[in-house]
């Protein structure tokens, strides 16, 4: 599993790259606003909101703290496949996915120590292991959707085969879907009680934010989807891995495991929505 999962996702980046130009992440960066609005939402709105959530719903400090951490993490590398599926605007996901993977070594170091220190009394140094990290970025989304843009723009692949390429890529998708289900299922179902009103109300409300910043920056629908879906699909499985390894604090993870769950579920409702309206790729 540790070495599927990194390439499942890293063919997923693949597909995705296939179906973009780079003309498009050029244009991304034509729009500074939009990144910003991406950037505002996830670093500083996403903890304000898991701050105000845990505090009006009186979580117990473990559980507080743990989504913190949560709020804490960048955007996962499967908000671009979600934001393909949902018609969405793919590279501009992919931009700010890279980024706050990158800004994470400042960001969530500052979000979960605050966290700790407030909710569970606890000041714990927190720091991202650089080399897996930075590795990690590279060799699952930059590299892949690199060698996907160079090889859909070279010619040498036609449509239909970047339609099954994509079309495998989505089914891929969905396992890791499914396997994420079936790991931490029963860990899901003795905590969505007490945990689960919070981590839907996070995931709602900054998908929420994503949009409403997207709009305010005129972000047309498509663009206002990649904000959203980024906001609302985050990497859940570091956050795990911070509570569990980093930290060696199980129940910290809680949040993570039950957020990996309901983000998976509203993503889904997202997609549904949007290709009942626009059948037809935007």
């Amino acid at each position: 599993m540790r070495l599927l999962l990194p390439a499942g996702l890293a063919f997923i980046m693949f597909a995705l790259g296939l179906g973009l130009r780079a003309a498009d992440f050029r244009r991304v960066l034509t729009r500074p606003l939009a990144m910003a609005a991406g950037l505002a939402a996830q670093l500083a709105v996403l903890p304000l909101l898991a701050w105000l959530l845990a505090t009006l719903l009186g979580l117990s400090p473990t559980a507080a703290a743990g989504l913190m951490i949560l709020a804490a993490c960048p955007g996962g590398v499967t908000a671009g496949m979600v934001t393909h599926l949902a018609r969405g605007e793919t590279a501009l996901s992919i931009s700010l996915t890279a980024l706050t993977s990158l800004l994470a070594f400042v960001s969530v170091p500052l979000v979960v120590g605050l966290g700790l220190d407030h909710f569970a009394a606890t000041q714990a140094q927190v720091r991202l292991p650089l080399g897996p990290t930075a590795g990690a970025l590279v060799l699952v989304t930059l590299l892949p959707v690199g060698a996907g843009v160079a090889l859909g723009g070279s010619g040498r692949i036609g449509p239909r085969a970047i339609r099954l390429t994509q079309g495998a890529a989505t089914a891929i998708f969905a396992l890791i879907v499914v396997a994420t289900f079936a790991r931490y299922w029963d860990p899901m179902m003795t905590h969505l009680p007490a945990v689960g009103p919070a981590a839907l109300l996070l995931n709602l409300s900054t998908m929420a934010v994503g949009a409403l910043l997207g709009g305010l920056v005129r972000l047309e629908g498509a663009g206002r989807v990649a904000l959203a879906m980024e906001c609302g699909m985050q990497n859940s499985a570091l956050g795990i891995t911070l509570a569990i390894s980093v930290l060696d604090r199980p129940e910290l993870a809680v949040p993570s495991v039950v957020y990996a769950l309901l983000m998976n579920l509203s993503a889904l409702a997202v997609i549904a929505v949007r290709r009942a309206r626009l059948p037809l790729p935007a």
